[in-house]
């Protein structure tokens, strides 16, 4: 970042919560790469560590077998500063708001979006959606506000000095606060 380098970097899916990196992607200077979060990433191990895998962890959780190999599954994920035609795709926005749907933090100024699909169409205040958001975020539809669970990215809309999103007393992993980007209507 300091010299201005383009690159294409894996990380761990949860970096996007460390304060240094989600700066970053709410100025808008590292974004998601083309593959999808929900892809596995997965590498070559060497056989010792395929046959400890086998018969201590759970496949689907640390491993995959692929045409009979097995594969170490990462939580990992692509950060990059490259532009792709797929940051730029419009996420189509279908289910309308209900209070009763959408219920708001105990502790923010905003309303809970549990799946990225789900953003309503028709509301224009501060939602919380979940950090799989980042794999679909275009910056000419919404706008990164903050984040919960760290008093410093997400003080403008913190409710109170507890900044891990709250609904009903019950604590939710890190969620992204954004806004949709309202367009100018044309004149007919």
């Amino acid at each position: 970042m300091e010299y201005n380098k383009k690159f294409i970097i894996i990380g761990n899916k949860n970096a996007i919560t460390h304060k240094e990196i989600f700066s970053l992607i709410k100025e808008d200077k590292i974004w998601c790469g083309y593959t999808p979060m929900g892809i596995d990433m997965l590498f070559d191990v060497p056989p010792e560590v395929a046959e400890q895998f086998i018969t201590e962890k759970k496949e689907g959780s640390t491993y995959r077998i692929v045409n009979g190999v097995v594969r170490g599954r990462s939580q990992s994920m692509w950060f990059t500063n490259l532009d792709h035609k797929k940051r730029h795709m419009e996420l189509f926005l279908y289910k309308r708001y209900s209070p009763a749907e959408y219920p708001k933090y105990d502790n923010y100024d905003a309303i809970e979006v549990g799946k990225t699909v789900e953003i309503p169409m028709d509301y224009d205040g501060v939602m919380g959606v979940p950090i799989s958001f980042l794999d679909k975020y275009n910056p000419e539809q919404f706008e990164i506000l903050g984040k919960t669970n760290n008093k410093d990215l997400g003080q403008d809309y913190l409710i109170g000095d507890n900044p891990m999103a709250m609904i009903d007393g019950k604590g939710l992993y890190h969620r992204i606060l954004i806004r949709k980007i309202t367009k100018p209507q044309s004149a007919c």
